[in-house]
C-alpha cells in the first residue's frame, strides 16, 4: 500500500509533467481558441500544484532548499546580464 508521502511525490511529478508539455504545446499552436485552452488547463494544473506543495509542506512531505544567498544571487544575476566574474 502506498503512504501518502509517496502518493503527494507522484502526484507532484505528474503536474510538473503536465507543465511541462503544456510549456511547450501552447507556443507551437497557431488557434487561437486551442492555445487560449491549453493555457486554462495550464493555469488550473499550476494551481493544483501550488495547493499539493503547500499540503506536501505542511506535512514535513517536502522540505525547500535553503534560500540562496544575496552572493549567490547576485553572482547567477551577473551571469545572465554578461558580468561574470
Amino acid at each position: 500500500m502506498f503512504e501518502d508521502k509517496t502518493m503527494v511525490a507522484d502526484t507532484l511529478a505528474g503536474i510538473n509533467g503536465e507543465l511541462i508539455r503544456f510549456g511547450e504545446m501552447i507556443p507551437q499552436t497557431e488557434n487561437k481558441e486551442l492555445k487560449a485552452t491549453l493555457k486554462q488547463f495550464r493555469n488550473a494544473c499550476e494551481q493544483s500544484q501550488e495547493e499539493l506543495y503547500q499540503i506536501a509542506r505542511e506535512k514535513s512531505y517536502y522540505v525547500p532548499a535553503a534560500k540562496a544567498t544575496q552572493t549567490e544571487v547576485d553572482h547567477v544575476k551577473s551571469l545572465f546580464s554578461g558580468n561574470a566574474k
